[in-house]
């Protein structure tokens, strides 16, 4: 009986995917008819996901130095090592 419990769920488990599937299938190629229409979407999304990625990085790694230097006032050996991080940054400006 537990194995044909077993089946029983795994057929419709199955039916379940396979009909998601269809329905993605059938979004997609309602919304995009042509291969250019394809292309074009493609290559924005991939400029906005770049973007959004180096945008996403420079946020995340602004936060994590601004972190890094208030622990720095509290722990002097951080902030020595701030500083000299800074004056590398610095240096290598001019």
């Amino acid at each position: 009986m537990k194995l044909w419990n077993k089946f029983k769920r795994k057929v419709r488990d199955d039916n379940e995917r396979g009909a998601r599937e269809m329905v993605l299938e059938d979004l997609f190629n309602d919304f995009n008819r042509n291969r250019f229409s394809i292309y074009k979407l493609n290559f924005f999304r991939g400029i906005f996901f770049g973007l959004g990625s180096v945008l996403g990085g420079t946020v995340v790694l602004a936060v994590l130095v601004w972190l890094l230097s208030l622990t720095g006032h509290l722990i002097p050996g951080i902030a020595d090592f701030m500083n000299q991080i800074v004056d590398v940054m610095q240096s290598a400006r001019k």
